[in-house]
């Protein structure tokens, strides 16, 4: 398979690990973008928008990247922050009055942003077409009791982060996340990327295509046997019964997971963190708020996420020289394969969106593809 679009001829290495993953059948539709202080020295795509394959995936295809949006989700806390609208030590309460039940008085702003607020998952038994329905789930939410002390336990806040801070946003500007997104970032910034997709766009968004087995039978026993918080998070509603290329998901506003884009809008916004806050050379966010945004806030075993070491700042998951990039390098990514990675020394920001979900342990697909960049950039 030959990609399209664009590479810059130091990062050819990166184009053949990139088209590799084709050549595999690791996939049937993806996109590849490289930014590099504010520049996109690599803007790739191929194969297909269907699992048919009767539709090539084009320069403008845009997919959905589930939890990678929620790098989209704390541009727009971070944006209100740096504003001074909104207090990383101020109780959620101020700005949502209703929040100040069932003992939530000591959640903190930056507890939501750190996954550490104790609201991963819903008390009542919901089903999947609730998401849809905003104020029901805030209603639930804010009358609900934290799991644990906030700011004391990571707990991948995987559907509620995104409602959370959304209401924030929503409480402080009287906009929607999804609204606001548009107004201040994508449409100024012409950044192909939104949260609450209008059926004029449906005709260029590339299907997900889901696995038949998407948790391994491990992982399903030993979550309902032991981790029953994990088991409330994911299947309080099924999200395996969502049908993620319907009408009804498509256009709802989740703000932690159905945002729709590619890699090239992915890097563009990553742009903004990784080049201090900057953007064609327009200051979007201070250096400072930036700097506060990849600060560590919390760090150890999620209790979600059957456990696995996690490292939170403000909205962002923080890497190291064991992931991809170096010690200055955080991101996140989403359910499937799709990720968002910046290194702000390098200036690097790093998109990859694709339509093939890959999620049974290691995804073997961007490995090779991101070190071949941190190769070249490390030099």
């Amino acid at each position: 398979m030959e990609s399209r679009g664009y590479c810059d001829e130091r990062f050819i290495s990166a184009k053949r690990a990139f088209e590799k993953n084709f050549d595999l059948g690791l996939e049937v539709g993806a996109s590849f973008a490289v930014s590099i202080n504010g520049e996109l020295v690599v803007d790739l795509w191929g194969g297909y928008s269907d699992s048919a394959k009767t539709r090539p995936w084009e320069k403008d295809t845009i997919v959905n990247v589930f939890s990678t949006t929620k790098i989209m989700t704390s541009l727009c806390i971070h944006l209100l922050i740096d504003k001074g609208l909104i207090d990383l030590e101020a109780p959620v309460f101020k700005y949502w009055p209703e929040f100040a039940q069932a003992t939530k008085e000591n959640v903190l702003v930056k507890h939501l942003l750190s996954h550490s607020a104790g609201l991963p998952g819903f008390d009542e038994k919901i089903p999947v077409e609730a998401l849809y329905d905003w104020d029901h789930i805030i209603n639930l939410l804010a009358g609900q009791k934290p799991w644990w002390k906030p700011g004391t336990k990571i707990g991948y806040h995987m559907i509620t982060f995104g409602y959370l801070l959304g209401e924030l946003v929503r409480r402080v500007t009287g906009k929607s996340l999804g609204n606001f997104f548009r107004e201040n970032i994508a449409n100024p910034l012409d950044i192909d990327f939104h949260i609450g997709l209008s059926e004029d766009f449906d005709s260029r968004v590339a299907d997900i295509i889901v696995p038949e087995e998407v948790f391994a039978k491990w992982q399903v026993i030993l979550s309902k046997l032991f981790l029953r918080k994990t088991v409330k998070v994911f299947y309080n509603p099924d999200i395996q019964t969502v049908d993620f290329n319907g009408r009804a998901w498509r256009s709802a506003e989740i703000p932690s997971g159905n945002g729709h884009g590619n890699a090239r809008s992915i890097a563009k916004v990553g742009s903004i963190l990784a080049c201090g806050g900057m953007y064609d050379k327009k200051k979007i966010l201070s250096r400072s708020t930036v700097e506060k945004a990849i600060k560590p806030q919390i760090s150890g075993r999620d209790v979600i996420m059957i456990y696995s070491p996690s490292k939170f700042g403000l909205g962002i998951g923080l890497l190291d020289d064991k992931f991809f990039l170096g010690p200055r390098s955080f991101g996140w990514g989403g359910a499937g394969g799709s990720l968002c990675v910046m290194d702000l020394e390098k200036k690097l920001s790093i998109g990859y969106a694709m339509n093939k979900m890959h999620m049974k342990g290691d995804d073997p697909r961007t490995g090779p593809i991101f070190n071949a960049v941190w190769d070249v950039v490390n030099k």
